[in-house]
């Protein structure tokens, strides 16, 4: 139960109650009406803002309409323990103890369903990574990959279907580049032929791996005419590398559903049933476009060409879809891509690009909005660059030059569990400083390590008490008390459900491992309590502790395995 909504709901239905006997007027500015959490250490459990907001229509000041509505509050509400008017008219309302018990015994049933809305049920198709099959993954494909499978994980949570899917771009210029490299790593081994110096060219020791594992598969025989074995030389080397990739997003804990070939799209002809589709609804015209702003004069052909009006559904220019050669755009491909998705009746597509792809968005949304007539919705959330230090030394990432930092050496360094938290550390449209003594401190400045480590202190209490942490624990109305502390606790759970609501609706995975800091820092700060004053202490010399605080402990438990179930992070009994 997300429980700011729900009696934001509740007191506004009670307004209306209000209105209907004249007691009060209720202006369209109700839907400024809110119900959030106080500040911290505040004794209030909810604050709501009904009185300033209603004030001036009512001619009245806030703090008299605010007793109107506190007396009626009182009256109406059984689990309202008292209502403060304080400040400009913020209406400060306390649960009584009753109350939290019951909320308590609802997240223990709800368990690992607490904090989901599974009443959405909508289809996602979600594409991220896409990267080109050039080669392993690197760091800022890490990010990409993380965003994508917590956006993915968190959806699932709230009840949707979601495919988690890949886009090969196995067709163009880089590929054949690709194939090539392959194929002189191959001759350097097997006939001792020196590597040409081209720039064109891919040097990285993965191209060597790849040209061995080729010639030990025993797959072709004979290296000595490119020309004919290229569509076989092509299928292996891409096998190959995309082995290589899919073994990089599984040391992240990354798993596609579905993998897409641009190959395919383009020899069964969907690219061009797509022109020819938007051609007859007058979308594709012959024209010519201007030198492009930062293009050199002597490298730009000004000349007629197949182009996609991309201006009339808000992109800066109309786009190109031939080369000068015939040969079908990246964008061409990605247009059939998108018209691939729509054929599959997703609700929302969203994708998942790069910082380089930022500028790729208003005409792949064009695009689909011309191919959908409207009806899909097409999200681009762009994955921003990351800076990797080490040794007080930024790293910069060049595929071709092979001297990158791959998504492999990371993971050896720091493990999945950081990697994942620490990629979701700032919201995905602000750079990130990946920095690699901060994410292996056993300390409070590294954030996984807090949250993991107060998993495993809550474990920890239950062993010593020999219990099972997911042990039904009878909590006795009379006996049932809380202090100040754990009320605190009790009211930032309470806001899991809005986080989680929030994180889905914004696609903003990020608020969910800053929500999980916050929540851990005020059991931590507890449990240091107990170090100077036993009331505070956990477990006593006897073992004992009161129940109460046991099922408190319960629910902290079942939202830090919720949250680090969607952030693909393991929450460990015992470190």
């Amino acid at each position: 139960m997300n429980l700011l909504l729900h009696y934001q709901k509740k007191i506004f239905n009670s307004l209306k109650n209000l209105e209907k006997k004249k007691l009060i007027q209720i202006s369209l500015q109700l839907k400024r009406f809110t119900v959030e959490l106080p500040p911290k250490n505040h004794k209030a459990d909810i604050s709501c803002n009904a009185a300033m907001i209603l004030a001036k229509v009512n001619k009245t000041s806030p703090i008299k309409l605010g007793e109107i509505l506190k007396k009626h509050l009182l009256s109406n509400f059984k689990e309202f323990k008292s209502i403060e008017i304080a400040g400009p008219g913020f209406l400060n309302i306390c649960f009584n103890i009753s109350f939290w018990r019951e909320y308590l015994t609802k997240i223990i049933k709800l368990d690992s369903k607490y904090g989901s809305n599974a009443t959405l049920k909508k289809k996602y198709n979600i594409e991220f990574v896409s990267a080109n099959p050039t080669g392993p993954l690197h760091v800022g494909h890490c990010r990409g990959a993380v965003l994508g499978d917590v956006l993915s994980n968190l959806l699932s949570f709230n009840g949707n279907k979601v495919t988690k899917e890949y886009y090969v771009n196995d067709y163009g210029e880089q590929i054949k580049s690709f194939v090539s490299s392959v194929y002189y790593r191959i001759l350097e081994i097997t006939e001792n032929k020196t590597f040409p110096n081209d720039k064109n060219l891919y040097p990285g020791n993965y191209i060597i791996d790849i040209a061995k594992r080729i010639i030990k598969s025993k797959a072709i025989k004979d290296f000595t005419n490119l020309e004919k074995i290229y569509k076989r030389l092509y299928s292996e080397s891409l096998k190959h590398s995309m082995q290589l990739i899919k073994g990089n997003l599984n040391l992240l804990g990354v798993k596609h559903n579905n993998f897409v070939y641009e190959s395919k799209l383009i020899n069964n002809k969907t690219v061009s049933k797509v022109v020819k589709k938007l051609k007859k609804e007058n979308y594709i015209y012959e024209g010519k476009l201007d030198i492009p702003k930062g293009e050199q004069t002597k490298n730009w052909k000004i000349r007629n060409q197949l182009l996609f009006k991309s201006t009339l559904f808000g992109d800066d220019t109309d786009r190109a879809l031939q080369k000068a050669d015939g040969a079908w755009t990246y964008f061409a491909g990605d247009m059939a891509y998108h018209s691939h998705k729509i054929s599959r009746k997703f609700d929302v597509l969203i994708n998942i690009l790069g910082a380089d792809h930022a500028g790729y968005t208003k005409r792949i949304i064009s695009a689909t909005k011309a191919i959908s007539k409207n009806k899909v919705n097409l999200v681009c959330k762009v994955s921003q660059l990351v800076k990797l230090f080490k040794n007080g030394k930024p790293f910069k990432m060049s595929k071709r030059k092979g001297d990158y930092i791959t998504v492999e050496d990371l993971i050896k360094e720091v493990g999945k569990d950081s990697t994942r938290f620490m990629m979701l550390n700032r919201s995905n449209d602000v750079e990130l400083d990946f920095d690699f003594e901060k994410v292996t401190e056993k300390s409070k400045d590294n954030p996984v390590f807090y949250v993991q480590y107060a998993y495993a202190r809550i474990n920890s209490i239950f062993r010593l008490l020999k219990l099972d942490l997911r042990s039904r624990i009878k909590l006795d109305n009379k006996k049932f008390t809380l202090n100040r502390y754990e009320i605190e606790i009790l009211k930032k759970i309470s806001e899991w459900p809005k986080c989680v609501e929030l994180s889905s609706s914004r696609l903003e995975p990020h608020r969910i491992p800053f929500y999980l800091y916050e929540l851990v820092t005020l059991f931590h700060s507890y449990w240091n309590l107990g170090k100077d004053n036993k009331e505070f202490r956990f477990v006593s010399k006897h073992n004992n502790i009161n129940n109460s605080r046991l099922v408190v402990l319960q629910a902290l438990s079942i939202v830090i395995k919720n949250g680090m179930l969607i952030l693909g992070v393991s929450a460990p009994s015992s470190m």
